[in-house]
């Protein structure tokens, strides 16, 4: 099981849920894991997805602790057994 950890600042879009458990195939992406996401938790998605389906640019996604726009975007691998965190920038000073 993949476990998708989702920020307070997220928890409105997932009925409070903190974190929440995927199941993927072998061989997932990252595409593959918010498609799941956009059925199972569509408010959620419509945050991190644009209407073009790539991740929005104040979002941040990170699987087992490496950032994905590093490894691939869309198409970073993530293992059945990944963490991932969802995080939206927070602007400030």
């Amino acid at each position: 099981m993949t476990w998708v950890v989702v920020p307070g600042a997220l928890r409105q879009f997932t009925g409070g849920a903190s974190s929440m458990q995927v199941t993927l195939g072998d061989g997932a992406t990252l595409g593959d894991l918010l498609d799941v996401l956009a059925v199972a938790q569509p408010a959620l998605a419509r945050r991190v997805r644009d209407e073009q389906g790539q991740v929005r640019r104040f979002v941040n996604i990170y699987v087992d602790g490496a950032d994905v726009r590093q490894a691939g975007g869309l198409s970073a691998s993530v293992p059945a057994d990944a963490e991932v965190l969802v995080l939206p920038s927070v602007a400030g000073g």
